[in-house]
């Protein structure tokens, strides 16, 4: 029995913190229906009776999404109780610092499993529903690291450059139903507690380099893509200004303004000890939307007037040729 009368409903994997946190509120406040998955289930439930109090229906699932089984039953549920999917946000990710050689194979095993894996499950589970119905949005969490790459997070950025991969073909997969839609979100820095969850073998303190955007600002995106679908959005100044570097700049230029501006501002310079963050076992902690990294320079100014003053004279360079 459906009780989605009226307002889509909205799948997101992640919910508990962070940008599908964000995201949920925002759906709620549109007056959706959500179905709200990870792998903490007293913080999903919290989440859940928070959106139910905004007057729409919530059920709270907890999901492992690097377990296919687990990805099917909440499609199942979100069935059972609404009687459709319109929306899944894959959201759900994993992220793990230190260079090539120093991250165990066993958490780069892992960040695959979650960022790529944990995605073609959900894939897997929408995409017969959207078939059978005709339609939906599936939106795909993939940073604008999936675009640019950096240093120090090489299975974190080959998940993400995956995912974009996956995104891409499914969108030539479903020409021939054009109610089907597949979008690919590309955030900038985003202030979550993505930073404190992540595995660290860097020997050096993790922080978000700046600028950082809001998880809200993220939120804000993905409902315009469920209203304006487009294959690629990136979201965040900076966001923008990478996606016309890889364009636009000489890509040895592009790599070294990357790869040095990246090592310096995601790494701190005070020691760190080795730990797996919550690559195994969700964090405990009272964290949820916001991870409080917006704060000096860390609301950008500065950093983004510097990187788009390079955009400039990138552009004046190739208009000159």
């Amino acid at each position: 029995m459906s009780l989605a009368e009226n307002g889509r409903v909205v799948v997101i994997t992640g919910a508990s913190s962070g940008i599908g946190r964000a995201t949920a509120y925002a759906f709620a406040e549109r007056g959706d229906h959500l179905v709200l998955a990870a792998r903490r289930a007293e913080r999903l439930e919290e989440l859940a009776r928070e959106c139910e109090g905004m007057g729409v229906h919530a059920l709270a699932v907890p999901t492992d999404t690097t377990d296919e089984d687990q990805v099917r039953h909440l499609a199942g549920q979100a069935l059972e109780h609404f009687g459709r999917i319109d929306v899944w946000f894959n959201n759900a990710g994993v992220g793990v610092f230190g260079r090539f050689e120093d991250i165990p194979p066993e958490a780069w095993r892992r960040v695959i499993e979650t960022n790529l894996f944990g995605y073609v499950h959900g894939a897997r589970a929408a995409m017969p529903v959207f078939r059978r119905q005709g339609h939906g949005v599936l939106i795909q969490n993939a940073s604008i690291v999936g675009r640019i790459a950096k240093p120090d997070s090489t299975a974190y950025a080959t998940s993400k450059f995956a995912v974009r991969g996956l995104s891409e073909a499914l969108r030539q997969e479903v020409l021939d139903q054009p109610g089907i839609q597949i979008c690919t979100i590309l955030p900038s820095v985003i202030d979550t507690p993505f930073f404190q969850h992540a595995a660290n073998y860097s020997h050096r303190r993790v922080r978000a380099a700046p600028p950082v955007y809001t998880p809200e600002k993220v939120a804000q995106a993905v409902l315009r893509l469920v209203d304006n679908p487009r294959a690629e959005t990136p979201i965040g100044g900076f966001a923008w200004f990478g996606t016309l570097m890889k364009r636009l700049a000489p890509a040895p230029v592009a790599t070294r303004l990357t790869g040095r501006a990246l090592h310096a501002g995601f790494l701190a310079r005070e020691a760190s000890p080795d730990t797996d963050g919550a690559l195994f076992t969700p964090m405990v902690d009272e964290a949820r939307v916001r991870g409080g990294w917006r704060h000096g320079p860390n609301n950008g100014g500065v950093p983004l007037a510097a990187f788009g003053l390079l955009a400039a004279v990138l552009i004046l360079r190739r208009m000159s040729r």
